[in-house]
């Protein structure tokens, strides 16, 4: 595999997306797709993540995101490019 399969983006999530599980849907399903990256409740009220791995996965990853965990409201994805994470696996950051 190359650099190019690779895909490393931040995700900013608002809508009712904290005390729903959420963070811990999205280190279930990035275990699941081997991705690398961490998550984050912000004292705005959004959750933040950075994901990276091959770039089908990252998609996959998006699209679940987008949906949530069921309790959950997603309003607005944003997705910015980003550099890969300095540690591997998926992991729960204090929130910011």
């Amino acid at each position: 595999m190359t650099g190019d399969d690779i895909t490393s983006l931040r995700l900013r999530i608002e809508g009712f997306v904290q005390a729903v599980g959420f963070r811990q849907y999205c280190i279930e399903e990035a275990g699941k797709l081997t991705l690398d990256g961490w998550i984050r409740n912000r004292s705005d009220g959004t959750v933040e993540a950075l994901v990276s791995g091959p770039t089908p996965a990252v998609e996959t990853f998006v699209a679940l995101a987008m949906r949530g965990p069921a309790g959950s409201k997603i309003k607005n994805v944003e997705l910015h490019n980003a550099e890969p994470p300095t540690e591997k696996g998926f992991h729960r950051r204090p929130s910011e």
